[in-house]
């Protein structure tokens, strides 16, 4: 990859790890652009959806309507469509499939990487991106155990707590991923470049990712 040209990084990672930061960090040493919740802004616009709701339906498969309302909320659906002022009528949306949130993220991200040098971090970047002329794709991953100990930290959740948002998420966006890439987030194949946290702190790793770039 040239960073003296136009160019992308993709930071694909697990809940946990760190790789947000790791993203955030490595943009701003570079000077360049950091797109993340921005994204999500923009697709809760769009669908009028929470975070909460998009990261829902997006582990959803195509078919999700039926089951949509139990996962926002799981209340009888007499009682939740009869109350207006409840978030999950609000995230109701029967007209919504998976489909479209992919058709957002993939027009997103492509405007993003046209506007100039970013660094994305996850939303399938690897796979959208992946006719990008100059584009360095990294995943950033960790042990169960350190993911649990940063989540529980970083979120004020229990062990418990932390477990099951790590599984929830973890699931959600591997079917995401694998239904609109047809390939796993965890197949290491997908990126130039792999680190695993538990010894490196994410000033260690955006150096290591600089080291990657001047050697590559």
């Amino acid at each position: 990859m040239n960073i003296n040209e136009p160019f992308v990084i993709t930071v694909s990672r697990e809940l946990g790890s760190g790789g947000r930061t790791i993203g955030r960090k490595l943009a701003a040493e570079l000077g360049v652009r950091y797109s993340d919740k921005e994204l999500v802004n923009q697709l809760m616009d769009q669908f009028k959806l929470s975070a909460n709701g998009i990261e829902q339906l997006k582990g959803k498969k195509k078919n999700w309507v039926s089951g949509f309302i139990q996962v926002v909320a799981p209340v009888p659906k007499v009682r939740m469509l009869a109350d207006t002022d409840n978030e999950a009528v609000r995230e109701f949306r029967p007209d919504l499939v998976t489909d479209d949130v992919f058709k957002a993220e993939t027009e997103i991200l492509q405007g993003i990487a046209s506007e100039g040098s970013c660094v994305i971090a996850g939303r399938s970047g690897f796979f959208v991106l992946k006719d990008h002329p100059n584009k360095l794709d990294v995943f950033i991953t960790a042990s169960m155990e350190h993911r649990i100990e940063r989540v529980m930290r970083k979120q004020q959740l229990s062990r418990e707590e932390a477990i099951a948002a790590i599984e929830r998420v973890d699931e959600a966006r591997d079917n995401y991923v694998k239904r609109y890439t047809g390939k796993s987030r965890y197949d290491a194949r997908n990126y130039d470049l792999v680190l695993k946290m538990d010894d490196l702190s994410e000033e260690d790793a955006v150096k290591l990712i600089l080291k990657f770039i001047k050697y590559s």
